[in-house]
């Protein structure tokens, strides 16, 4: 399945319908009079987050959404069957965004969250409702109340326990592999994964969603690269995971990277928990970890992991670490 974080589409509530002029012709009634039937209520557009859903992509292919109009009235003062609501159902963390692409009108962060987004119009009265002491025999109606229509933009922030995070080739989807049976493009070659991966683990009776969000460059919080788009992601997340390679010349450089950027993008991103690891050790002689993990040591003033994903070297109490801090006894 395609991965996809954004979508613009079209709204459209259904309109009401229209009342009806009637009058009953009754056998043995020597009077008869107005019976037309009000117009029914429009169908409103509704909502729904879903969890079996983690892309926009079906957004992709239709993008105008219009619930069922209200059935005219009919006489006899029958009124107009109500218009079918129409339910749009969306990924959990699913956000919608007026056109403008910076208000937003709703958030959806839980399984079930239910929300009737535009109501649908009125229907009209017939003339049944318009006759009065002065005018027994009305001739009048009114059509039904036009729906509420606007363009909105979906923007899905996955929601996850621990985000990975890093440069490119820092061993993100190497690793999410390892730990979990997502499978994201892994290569022999330089590539920075494109779209985010979602990975469940089970480690020590617990289970926690990992994403893998797209390797991250300086400017990135201001849109360079694949920029702001992917660091939304993070901002859902408890915990953050930052995965250094350890084969680069420079760690600190890479590390105070990703921290600006973090920094920099805001939304509480820096002061979330933060887990820092080495990967690639098979690559590395003893010294050269013990160098690296001293000098983030001394730039983070945290306790450093070191990993390798290919041989699992320091995975196990990785994982073991993710599990108590995301289920403190």
């Amino acid at each position: 399945m395609k991965f996809l974080d954004e979508a613009k589409i079209f709204l459209k509530s259904g309109d009401g319908g229209a009342g009806c002029v009637s009058f009953r012709r009754e056998k043995f009634i020597e009077y008869g009079g107005p019976d037309g039937g009000n117009g029914g209520h429009g169908g409103a557009i509704v909502f729904e987050a879903i969890s079996n859903l983690n892309t926009l992509i079906d957004f992709r292919y239709q993008q105008h959404f219009k619930a069922d109009k209200g059935h005219h009235g009919m006489g006899a003062r029958r009124t107009g069957a109500a218009g079918k609501d129409l339910i749009i159902r969306v990924p959990v963390g699913t956000q919608v965004l007026a056109e403008d692409k910076e208000t937003l009108l709703a958030d959806f962060i839980e399984t079930g969250q239910h929300l009737v987004f535009l109501k649908g119009g009125d229907g009209g009265f017939g003339n049944e409702h318009f006759k009065t002491g002065a005018n027994r025999s009305p001739r009048r109606s009114i059509p039904g109340w036009p729906g509420q229509e606007m363009w909105v933009w979906l923007r899905l922030k996955l929601i996850a326990d621990m985000a990975l995070v890093g440069l490119p080739n820092a061993g993100k989807s190497t690793f999410l592999s390892v730990i979990s049976h997502a499978k994201p493009k892994i290569a022999d070659y330089p590539f920075t994964t494109l779209t985010p991966n979602l990975g469940v683990v089970y480690a020590h009776d617990k289970e926690f969603v990992v994403a893998d969000v797209p390797g991250l460059i300086e400017g990135a919080h201001s849109g360079v690269g694949l920029g702001t788009r992917f660091l939304g992601h993070v901002e859902r997340c408890k915990a953050i995971l930052h995965l250094i390679d350890g084969t680069q010349e420079d760690v600190i450089t890479a590390y105070k990277t990703i921290r600006q950027e973090l920094k920099l993008y805001g939304q509480g991103l820096a002061e979330k928990t933060e887990l820092i690891v080495i990967t690639k050790a098979d690559a590395l002689t003893k010294e050269e970890i013990k160098i690296n993990q001293a000098s983030l040591k001394k730039a983070s003033r945290q306790k450093i992991f070191v990993i390798s994903s290919l041989s699992k070297q320091g995975v196990p109490e990785l994982l073991n670490e993710i599990s108590m801090l995301l289920y403190p006894i």
